[in-house]
């Protein structure tokens, strides 16, 4: 789907034409599901001064150009997080948005470097109702999707199993990471245990997200959701730590038709631990020869006030795939990025 034949082709598109119309049904369901839930649609720039502070991911970088020629390094936002936590601290929430995002070096069969997402706030909910909200709109989706939907393997009507990331490793790999969080050594031991192979070189989240990948997420949502939840503290990104379990993160993400569809937290609220992460994430950046900005308008509306609540980020193109059986993202794109010049 990448690369030779030009994605503008006739015989190309009306192969796609099916996907297309579904998503577009789609994309009407899902707005009805959100303003039915009392939400408001939002809409936030794409330029940020920050554009996600995630060292995994590579942002796209610009220049802006004011009209008296100061040139501000800019760059396109790899999600629209921190724009709509800024209105969150406003005051404007429960909020979605489906917004065009913008992450480099990622293209495969469910990756793409410009690509939707489907993100919304619930301020005064916990991380469960985020879940439920995604599992709901799973299923808002494929009631659009007929009658493609109709002879998918995967059933996303039915019941969600919900599986914290202890139980998972204990079931597949025979021990638990929360209590190894400190101890990289005793993680390495467990892991080549377990026949999973590391390096001396290797980060504690090395050698825990070679587990996920080999052993855990394969096996994932191949027939009915997978809420896997609960993630190690040390991973918690801008999820609260779980008050009730001090070792975990109020971090989940769901898992269908065997595609992780959508990432979600117990929200951060505090404007000091968000710099402490930021701060952690920056050097980490550096260490890989990155630079990113940290955006100071961003912690400035955290310390006026950002309520708790729940948060997710929801691939649109992903829900599109799961919805109608499509194997490749390219399928459900009404014209991908190309590839070639």
């Amino acid at each position: 789907m990448t690369g030779s034949a030009p994605a503008w082709r006739p015989d190309l598109f009306e192969r796609r034409r099916p996907y297309l119309l579904a998503r577009n049904r789609i994309l009407t369901a899902v707005r009805r599901w959100f303003e039915n839930e009392g939400f408001t649609e939002v809409e936030t720039p794409a330029l940020q001064v920050s554009p996600g502070m995630e060292p995994n991911l590579e942002p796209f970088q610009t220049n802006l150009v004011e009209p008296d020629r100061t040139t501000i390094t800019m760059g396109l936002h790899t999600s629209p997080e921190f724009a709509m936590k800024k209105l969150l601290a406003a005051g404007a929430g429960p909020i979605f948005q489906i917004a065009k995002v913008y992450r480099n070096g990622e293209r495969s069969a469910t990756h793409h470097p410009e690509f939707s997402m489907l993100e919304w706030y619930r301020p005064g909910f916990g991380w469960e109702q985020g879940a439920h909200d995604a599992l709901s709109l799973l299923k808002v989706a494929a009631k659009a999707a007929l009658p493609l939907s109709e002879s998918l393997e995967f059933d996303p009507n039915a019941t969600a199993e919900w599986l914290s990331i202890s139980d998972a490793f204990k079931q597949k790999l025979g021990f638990d990471p929360l209590p190894l969080q400190e101890n990289i050594a005793g993680l390495s031991v467990a892991a080549n245990k377990a026949g999973i192979q590391t390096q001396p070189s290797d980060e504690w989240e090395d050698i825990f997200f070679r587990c996920l990948l080999n052993r855990i997420e394969p096996d994932l949502g191949a027939k009915k959701p997978v809420v896997l939840h609960h993630y190690p503290a040390r991973m918690a990104a801008l999820a609260q730590i779980d008050p009730g379990a001090p070792q975990a993160a109020e971090r989940f993400e769901i898992f269908a038709a065997g595609i992780e569809l959508a990432n979600g937290f117990g929200e951060l609220t505090d404007a000091q631990e968000y710099r402490r992460r930021f701060e952690a994430d920056r050097s980490a950046i550096a260490a890989n020869g990155g630079k990113r900005a940290i955006d100071e308008d961003f912690l400035d509306a955290v310390t006026h006030g950002l309520p708790a609540g729940t948060g997710v980020a929801m691939g649109f193109d992903r829900i599109v795939m799961v919805a109608t059986g499509a194997k490749h993202i390219n399928q459900v794109l009404w014209l991908p990025v190309a590839s070639s010049p």
